[in-house]
């Protein structure tokens, strides 16, 4: 009797064992294959990201923080950030009361404010206006003086149209 038993714990425990087997063997196939899978992701992403990244150069090719030319122009005003001190001057036009003086339109919804700021080079600048509702472009010229005033020349601007 109890060479019986022995026999039916010793099939049991050599049933556990070969399951165990086959379900490993079958979980590690499936593991290969998320491996596979998110091996084949991340190529797709590191491609993702290599174009995104090549964008973003092309974006910053025009502006004034990766120009090494016309960030010399500055190098004796001792400004740590050219850039953001020309875009605090510009928008400080938007402080006066009413459209700002730069915009050569009057608000139609309320005045006429700067919003966005492209600064291309150590003479230009494109920005983005608005009144909440309608909105444009300016092209400007800008000149930044030893004093550290700068000057700005409206050199072309374009209202856009609501087509409704």
């Amino acid at each position: 009797m109890k060479k019986s038993i022995f026999l039916y714990l010793f099939v049991f425990a050599a049933l556990i064992c070969l399951y165990l087997i086959v379900s490993n063997k079958n979980m590690q196939k499936v593991g290969e294959g998320k491996i596979e899978k998110l091996k084949t992701e991340s190529v797709q992403w590191q491609d993702s990201i290599q174009s995104l990244h090549l964008k973003v150069l092309d974006v910053q090719y025009f502006s004034l923080e990766n120009n090494d030319d016309a960030l010399a122009y500055y190098n004796h005003l001792d400004i740590a950030d050219p850039s953001r001190y020309i875009a605090d001057k510009l928008l400080e036009t938007n402080e006066k009361k009413g459209d700002n003086p730069l915009i050569p339109y009057e608000g139609m919804e309320s005045d006429f404010k700067i919003n966005k700021i492209k600064i291309l080079n150590h003479k230009w600048i494109v920005c983005d206006f608005s009144d909440g509702k309608y909105w444009g472009e300016l092209f400007l010229k800008y000149e930044l003086k030893d004093d550290m005033g700068v000057d700005f020349t409206m050199i072309d601007h374009l209202l856009y149209t609501r087509s409704n």
